[in-house]
C-alpha cells in the first residue's frame, strides 16, 4: 500500500563520484576504507555499501558485528572492519562472516581466537586491526600499557603492567595463533582543527607506539597503518601520515565518512585564505547524497490571534496560511526547530511555526503562492534555488551534521535514486 509521505532519497551516483574524488585525493599515498557505520550515517547501509564498492571501495567500516553481518549480505567480497570491536559471544559470528575486528583488549583477541580455532581456521588466517589510543581516551591500547612501570587498569586481573602488557597483547599473534596483526590504527580526534597541533602530537605518540611494536619482535609486522578521517584527507594530511607509515614499512589507509556523503568538514579556526588546495577542491567537488522530503497534508487559513501547536508557543499576529506536513520529531525533525527554522516549499523558505509534534509539523506559506495538499516539501536538501544542509540543521539545534543524519528515524524509508 502507499506509504506515509516522509522519505529520504539517496543519490548513489553522487556517492560514487564522492568516493572516486576522495580516492584521487588519497592517491598515490593511501587506500580508503569507506565508513558505512551507523547505517551509513543514516543514509542506509543496504544502499550505500554496495554503491561504495561499485565505485571501487575494497574496505568498509561498520560499527558492530551485527552491522557487519548486514554489510556482508550485500557486499559478499568486501573487506569489512568492525570499528567498535567485538563483544562477548560475538567471535563466532565475526569469524563466520569474515569480519575484521578492531581490538585493544586481550579478552577481545581471545574471543576471536577461540572462535577461529573452533572453526578450524589455520594459523594467521584471521585478520585483526589493533587500535592505539593516542590521546582521545576512548578505545585503544592506552599509555598505561605502552609505557613501562605504569599499572594498566584494564589488565588488573592478570597483574600485567607496562611493557609486559603490550607483549601480552602482541603475544596473541604469530606462531600457531589463528590471528594475524593486519593493521595498527588510531583515531585523530581533532583533525578538524586548522593549526593541526593536536594531530601532530597524536602522530608523534603513534610513532612511538609503532616503535615499541617493531621492537617487540612480532613474527609478522602489520601491513597497514589506518589513520585519519574525512578532515585529515581533505586538509591534505595524507602525505604526512603516509610518511609515518613508510618509516615503519607499512601501507597507509584513511577512513573517510562525512565527505563520502558529500559534506566538507568545517575547520576551527577556519583556514581562511590559507586553506589547502585539497580543501578548496573538496568544497567544489563533493556532492550531498541525501535529500529528506515530505508532503503537504493540507492547507488552512487562520485569523490573527490564533494559536499554533502545543503550549501555544506561536500566536498569529495577522491572518495566515499554514501548511501541515507529514513529518515530526519521531521522524528525526528536531523539536528545537519549531519557530526558528525554515523548510522548502515551492522552492522558497517556509518558516516552521509552533512546536514540532511527534508526527507532524506546520509551516507558514502565507507568502508562497499556490501551495496545496500533496506538494513536495524538502526538509534537508535542495529545491529550486534554495538549499538546506545538515550543517544548517546542526547550527539551529546545537549539534553536528553526523547526528542530524543518524537521528533520521528508521521509519523514514530510504529510496535509491
Amino acid at each position: 500500500m502507499p506509504m506515509r509521505p516522509c522519505w529520504v532519497e539517496i543519490d548513489t551516483r553522487s556517492l560514487k563520484e564522492n568516493f572516486r574524488f576522495l580516492a584521487g585525493l588519497a592517491a598515490p599515498h593511501a587506500e580508503l576504507l569507506a565508513i558505512v557505520k551507523g547505517d551509513a550515517y543514516g543514509h542506509s547501509l543496504e544502499i550505500c555499501a554496495p554503491a561504495a564498492v561499485a565505485a571501487g571501495a575494497q574496505w568498509l567500516g561498520v560499527t558492530s558485528v551485527e552491522e557487519g553481518v548486514a554489510a556482508r549480505a550485500v557486499c559478499p567480497e568486501a573487506r569489512i572492519v568492525v570499528m567498535a570491536g567485538v563483544f562477548a559471544g560475538q567471535g563466532a559470528a565475526a569469524v563466520e562472516h569474515r569480519l575484521t575486528a578492531v581490538a585493544w583488549q586481550p579478552w577481545q583477541l581471545d574471543e576471536i581466537a577461540n572462535a577461529a580455532r573452533q572453526a578450524g581456521a589455520p594459523a594467521g588466517s584471521v585478520a585483526v586491526h589493533l587500535e592505539i589510543d593516542t590521546g582521545m581516551s576512548r578505545q585503544g591500547i592506552g599509555p598505561d600499557v605502552l609505557h613501562p612501570g605504569v599499572l594498566s587498569a584494564g589488565l588488573l586481573e592478570s597483574g600485567a603492567e607496562g611493557e609486559g602488557a603490550l607483549h601480552a597483547i602482541l603475544g596473541r599473534f604469530g606462531g600457531v595463533s589463528p590471528l594475524r596483526l593486519e593493521a595498527v590504527m588510531t583515531h585523530l580526534f581533532a583533525a578538524d582543527e586548522a593549526d593541526g597541533a593536536v594531530t601532530e602530537a597524536q602522530l608523534a605518540r603513534l610513532d612511538e607506539a609503532l616503535e615499541r611494536i617493531d621492537a617487540a619482535g612480532v613474527e609478522r609486522l602489520p601491513e597497514w597503518l589506518s589513520v585519519g578521517s574525512s578532515a585529515a584527507l581533505v586538509a591534505g594530511q595524507t602525505a604526512r601520515i603516509a610518511s609515518l607509515a613508510a618509516r615503519h614499512g607499512m601501507r597507509t589507509m584513511l577512513r573517510p565518512g562525512l565527505a563520502l556523503y558529500g559534506l566538507t568538514p568545517e575547520f576551527a579556526p577556519p583556514f581562511g585564505h590559507q586553506e589547502p588546495g585539497t580543501l578548496t577542491e573538496a568544497r567544489a567537488r563533493l556532492k550531498p547524497v541525501l535529500t529528506w522530503k515530505t508532503r503537504v497534508t493540507c492547507v488552512r487559513r487562520i485569523p490573527a490571534g490564533a494559536v499554533v501547536g502545543y503550549s501555544g508557543t506561536f500566536v498569529a499576529s495577522e491572518p495566515m496560511r499554514l501548511a501541515l506536513l507529514a513529518a515530526g520529531y519521531a521522524d528525526g525533525l528536531d523539536r528545537l526547530l519549531g519557530n526558528r527554522f525554515s523548510l522548502l516549499v515551492g522552492g522558497e523558505r517556509a518558516p516552521l511555526v509552533g512546536r514540532v509534534s511527534m508526527d507532524q509539523a506546520v509551516v507558514d506559506v502565507t507568502d508562497i503562492a499556490g501551495v496545496k495538499a500533496g506538494d513536495e516539501v524538502v526538509i534537508l536538501g535542495t529545491q529550486g534555488g534554495e538549499t538546506i544542509t545538515a550543517f544548517d540543521h546542526a547550527e539551529a539545534t546545537g549539534t553536528i551534521p553526523w547526528e542530524v543524519f543518524t537521528r533520521i528515524a528508521a521509519r523514514v524509508r530510504r529510496v535509491a535514486v
